[in-house]
């Protein structure tokens, strides 16, 4: 006789699709020196982000930034700011540095007994490159959640939260969406 497995996809979490954070302005504008750093730190010397007269005659027409800079830019905070991984920590000194960090305009928590999150992959859809001088705004919903069970025979979660991006002329410039394995 086989035993009957209790559901972690609950109506409580089921309810959660399609959620919305609030919508978040980030923090500075895309400027000269976040773009110096980034490129700095993805290695990526493409003259399309400095050489002004090089990205003239390119098909933007103007200097662009990698187009993953803007999906960076919500842990930008305001030097007054507690950083949320640190305040994670300091909640809960076991913290994997993913749960319970709660970002700003972020989602309620989902309401589960499954604490141990593992990062599950990442897609970016690029529509715009951000320009200098770009004001960014983003907001993050639960575009999905689904049940599966494990070769254990335990059941886990994998969610997914889309990010969409855009400017102040309200161009998307991306979405993103991050899928979590919760067990």
């Amino acid at each position: 006789m086989t035993q009957q497995r209790e559901s972690v996809l609950t109506p409580e979490v089921k309810a959660l699709i399609g959620v919305k954070g609030e919508v978040v302005e980030c923090w500075g504008t895309v400027d000269e020196e976040y773009l110096r750093r980034f490129m700095q730190a993805i290695m990526d010397p493409d003259p399309l982000y400095w050489d002004e007269g090089f990205a003239r005659q390119s098909r933007y027409g103007e200097r662009i930034t990698p187009p993953i800079m803007v999906t960076y830019m919500p842990s930008r905070l305001p030097p007054w700011e507690e950083d949320p991984i640190t305040r994670a920590f300091r909640e809960n000194p076991f913290s994997d540095g993913i749960g319970g960090v709660r970002q700003r305009g972020g989602l309620p928590p989902i309401p589960t007994k499954l604490v141990r999150i593992l990062n599950a992959g990442n897609d970016i859809e690029v529509y715009k490159f951000p320009s200098i001088g770009d004001k960014v705004y983003y907001q993050s919903m639960y575009r999905d959640i689904r049940e599966h069970v494990g070769r254990d025979g335990t059941p886990f979660l994998t969610v997914v939260v889309e990010t969409r991006f855009w400017n102040q002329k309200n161009e998307l410039l991306c979405i993103t969406r991050a899928a979590t394995i919760r067990r």
